[in-house]
């Protein structure tokens, strides 16, 4: 267990309360003990908060419905799991006879489950500032590679779109926002003089990127013609 206090730089104030997250109920029932599924309630809602945050600050081109959408997809099972594995977690639990000879330390369930009563106890014992140092080690960074793995370039798509007629897109910046270490920029994309679409980024080719997106899905919405 101090291997994982010293993976993500905490030191718990409380060692029982890493332990009991760390317990899983087949250990617990062997040794007449507390598991940690009182803890992976904590921890599920904890994830929800800082997941929240997170999508909020990083991006504010996404309404509330694909931040819901994107905040449930990095803190289903799935997640959790690669969010587990990243810090060896299931080398840690404390499991019964049985659950360790049928292979649990590489059930995904249980190293979901782990991981958020890993991070409520986290919470409980330190704080939520704390809880950080956890997502900023192991869960940003894969939000990070996945979302990189996975990036469309809306501004191809959408210049392969109108040059087939001779059209013209031309990118406008509209305004640039915050301290110059912290700018949010604001773009506008124009197609023959029409505006088309307005996005907001970090950085003016990610702004672009997502004026590009809002006037391809006008273009498919209204399905124009040129």
């Amino acid at each position: 267990m101090k291997g994982l206090e010293e993976f993500f730089g905490l030191k718990f104030n409380n060692k029982q309360l890493l332990r009991t997250a760390l317990t899983h109920s087949s250990y617990a029932n062997e040794h007449k003990t507390e598991s940690n599924e009182r803890l992976e309630f904590v921890g599920d809602a904890v994830l929800d908060v800082i997941m929240a945050r997170y999508l909020y600050e990083k991006d504010n081109h996404y309404n509330e419905g694909d931040l819901t959408k994107r905040r449930a997809r990095y803190v289903c099972e799935a997640a959790l799991v690669e969010f587990a594995k990243a810090c060896d977690l299931g080398k840690y639990v404390l499991l019964g006879h049985g659950e360790e000879k049928s292979g649990g330390r590489e059930r995904h369930a249980l190293l979901a489950d782990a991981f958020e009563a890993f991070v409520g106890a986290v919470f409980l014992d330190k704080g939520l500032e704390e809880v950080y140092k956890v997502a900023d080690k192991v869960v940003f960074p894969f939000i990070e590679e996945e979302e990189k793995s996975s990036f469309i370039d809306f501004k191809s798509h959408l210049q392969e779109l109108v040059q087939s007629d001779k059209r013209q897109l031309d990118y406008r910046i509209v305004s640039e926002e915050g301290p110059s270490h912290n700018k949010v920029f604001t773009i506008r994309v124009y197609m023959d003089e029409i505006l088309m679409g307005e996005g907001s980024g970090r950085t003016k080719k990610e702004a672009e990127q997502h004026a590009a997106e809002v006037a391809l899905k006008k273009l498919a919405k209204k399905s124009m013609k040129f």
